[in-house]
């Protein structure tokens, strides 16, 4: 296969915005090396980037940055990539026996699109309805901040988000719902900078169309406290 084709297939797949699969895509080795390892190795390459672009590496503004760029991506932008970054949620006993949905709604969401490296920005809607534990708030904001750090497709971070918490709240009660804006669309190739992407995961309960439009009409209750 020529360098142009192989150019043009992987711009089709990038473009069309197509995921492989709903867990991120992981080498066996991928932690075999430590974050000071990963950080050198990077460095070399934005370096070699940097170079190949003709940029001159000797000028202070930019000498810097091949060792920020790499620092960022391991320890910031893919830092949920490693599963000893994984938050902690301790479940409670639900003794208030709290039997409605719970929703924590605009829970701001940075991630990367896998395709062009580039920013996903929005924001995540999460409910679930307990089966007798719940969770700490903060807990479901660190759950969407974990699977955000890394390359993501929007479709596939929706769905992690939900197994996760179905997992830790032991019921399929659990819905989210995703509208973000992708800076691969916004910045380059079509360059809309108005449209956004929306994706949503329903489980157990949230399949009930009822169910689902309650959860829609609290999503959309204005919590603009202003003041506050």
């Amino acid at each position: 296969m020529d360098l142009e084709k192989q150019i043009s297939d992987t711009d089709n797949i990038g473009n069309d915005h197509i995921g492989t699969s709903t867990h991120t895509p992981l080498r066996n080795d991928a932690f075999d090396l430590s974050d000071i390892e990963k950080i050198a190795s990077i460095k070399k390459d934005v370096h070699n980037i940097m170079q190949t672009l003709g940029l001159d590496l000797t000028d202070d503004s930019l000498k810097g940055t091949p060792n920020r760029v790499a620092k960022m991506f391991v320890q910031e932008l893919f830092g949920g990539l490693h599963p000893d970054r994984k938050p902690k949620a301790s479940t409670f006993e639900n003794k208030y026996k709290y039997g409605e949905m719970l929703v924590e709604k605009n829970i701001t969401l940075y991630s990367t699109c896998e395709h062009h490296l580039l920013p996903i920005v929005g924001k995540a809607h999460i409910a679930y309805i307990s089966n007798g534990t719940v969770v700490g708030l903060s807990k479901m904001n660190r759950i969407v901040d974990y699977y955000a750090k890394r390359p993501q497709v929007q479709e596939r971070l929706t769905m992690q988000i939900v197994k996760e918490l179905q997992s830790v709240l032991n019921t399929e009660d659990v819905a989210c719902v995703i509208d973000a804006k992708h800076l691969c669309v916004n910045s380059r190739g079509i360059r809309d900078i108005d449209s956004s992407t929306v994706t949503s995961e329903y489980g157990g309960k949230f399949k009930d169309a009822e169910t689902r439009r309650d959860f829609l009409d609290y999503i959309q209750l204005n919590t603009d406290f202003e003041g506050v």
